[in-house]
């Protein structure tokens, strides 16, 4: 059996931060409950995006607040923001329950995908949120449930960033029912950039991944790399991160690919990472057309 949970049992580099003056951390009550963070600007008559953030395997959302340090670019930028804790195992192991490949490996299993929906809702409730702008990051396990959202709520969620998570391994199993912007990031020195087997399914790896959400999202077959390099990762001199791009994906959505070049599963982020996801996404809203509204054909 080629299972590699222990790429999944990470141990971030974390960057402590606490919630700016007036803002205010909510609790929602419930069975799993979570902090709900408002920015101090925050009023009802303007609606605001929405993100959520989906730590990894053995993680919580504690920590991995503390890697991205996401808190002050919410504040900064008016956004509500969600970062919850997956079920613990009998082991006291937090996870996502994605897809069948990853990573709710007891029984019964936990609906992942009713849970996140049910915070969109519940936040949207309490909060003026921008329906247009709701918005998922997720890693390793996160990110495979990130692809997962994607997957089966394009007709909610704007846009989705997976940092070195998987998606389905069966063809056809995600049909999303709208155009949705994928951002796909991925250290080259990660285990799993070629792909990976969890319990002896086969997992794609990076450019797979990036490939497959351009066919699902018809975009043309062609991907170009854009000049411009991003510096992600503290550790690696220079800008080491180049940008791949689809080209004519439908109604202004986007297929993009942050290849950091020597980075692991869990990168050092740089001081410059989250504010390029967070402005990427808020790039990306959500577009009306039905994803059956295909670009014309060359």
């Amino acid at each position: 059996m080629k299972s590699r949970l222990g790429i999944f049992v990470t141990v971030f580099i974390l960057v402590f931060s606490s919630a700016p003056a007036n803002a205010a951390l909510v609790p929602s009550p419930g069975v799993r409950p979570f902090n709900i963070f408002v920015p101090s600007r925050y009023s009802p008559s303007n609606p605001v995006p929405l993100i959520i953030a989906l730590h990894g395997f053995n993680q919580s959302g504690t920590k991995f607040e503390k890697y991205l340090d996401l808190t002050p670019i919410a504040q900064a930028d008016d956004i509500i923001y969600v970062h919850p804790d997956g079920t613990a195992d009998t082991h006291g192991v937090r996870f996502w329950n994605a897809t069948p490949e990853c990573c709710d490996f007891q029984s019964p299993k936990v609906d992942d995908d009713a849970y996140v929906m049910s915070i969109i809702d519940s936040v949207s409730a309490q909060y003026a949120i921008d329906p247009n702008r709701i918005y998922v990051i997720g890693h390793s396990n996160g990110g495979f449930m990130a692809n997962r959202l994607a997957c089966s709520h394009a007709d909610r969620i704007a846009a989705v960033v997976n940092m070195a998570g998987g998606s389905y391994t069966t063809a056809g199993a995600c049909k999303p029912a709208a155009p949705i912007s994928v951002l796909e990031i991925w250290g080259t020195a990660d285990e799993t950039f070629k792909g990976n087997h969890i319990l002896g399914k086969p997992i794609p790896g990076a450019v797979k991944t990036f490939n497959t959400w351009a066919e699902i999202n018809k975009c043309s077959k062609v991907s170009q790399v854009v000049p411009q390099k991003l510096d992600l990762d503290r550790q690696i001199p220079g800008t080491e991160t180049s940008i791949t791009q689809y080209l004519d994906c439908p109604s202004g959505t986007a297929i993009d690919f942050w290849k950091i070049d020597g980075a692991s599963h869990v990168p050092v982020l740089s001081k410059n990472f989250t504010p390029e996801v967070v402005n990427w996404l808020l790039a990306h809203p959500k577009v009306i057309p039905s994803i059956t509204n295909q670009r014309p054909k060359d």
